[in-house]
């Protein structure tokens, strides 16, 4: 179950490698997400959470390249009024129609956050992954690990939390911070035998 949900960043989602080798482009920084999500799954997965005290803000904020810092325990928790800041800073709201049906986060200069709760004082962040997956979205739920879940999952995991209901979800795209994105292609390396 590990291998499935994090090579292939969703359950049934493509695998890293063969986008890679399919000759697809890829940019640094779906690539550094492919990674940090990696590195999450091995820090607090659902099954075995090592680190299960970090907040799904923090989680989603490190996927999304927010935080720059070299690992997961290199950064401060961030708690609700610190992500409703940051969310109001550097994201834009826009409507669920509004992201691409065949959008993936590592295939899109765009990324996305699922909000739930009032957005001014969220309850909750989901990275939005693969739209044409079941379980499109990565998160970490309260008291457990991170994983993927479903839009119905997490409903159903926050409905009557804090009064939220069906209608309390919001999507958010980051905000282009950075001028255009490297990429990684497919190459060739050629090995120099004396």
């Amino acid at each position: 179950m590990f291998r499935d949900q994090v090579s292939d960043i969703s359950i049934s989602g493509f695998a890293v490698r063969e986008l890679m080798a399919n000759g697809s482009d890829m940019s640094d920084e779906g690539l550094r997400i492919c990674e940090r999500i990696k590195e999450i799954m091995m820090m607090c997965d659902r099954e075995d959470p090592v680190y299960e005290q970090i907040s799904s803000f923090s989680i989603a904020l490190y996927t999304l390249c927010y935080f720059d810092s070299p690992d997961l325990m290199s950064f401060q928790d961030v708690d609700a009024q610190e992500a409703a800041a940051i969310l109001k800073e550097h994201f834009t709201p826009v409507s669920a129609e509004d992201v691409p049906w065949d959008y993936h986060i590592t295939q899109s200069d765009e990324k996305y956050l699922l909000v739930m709760g009032d957005p001014l004082f969220p309850l909750h962040f989901a990275v939005l992954t693969d739209f044409r997956n079941e379980r499109p979205y990565f998160s970490k739920l309260p008291l457990f690990g991170s994983g993927f879940d479903s839009l119905a999952e997490l409903i159903d995991e926050f409905s009557g939390y804090d009064g939220v209901h069906q209608y309390d979800v919001h999507y958010f795209k980051k905000n282009p911070d950075s001028p255009q994105t490297r990429t990684v292609r497919k190459g060739q390396i050629y090995i120099v035998r004396d």
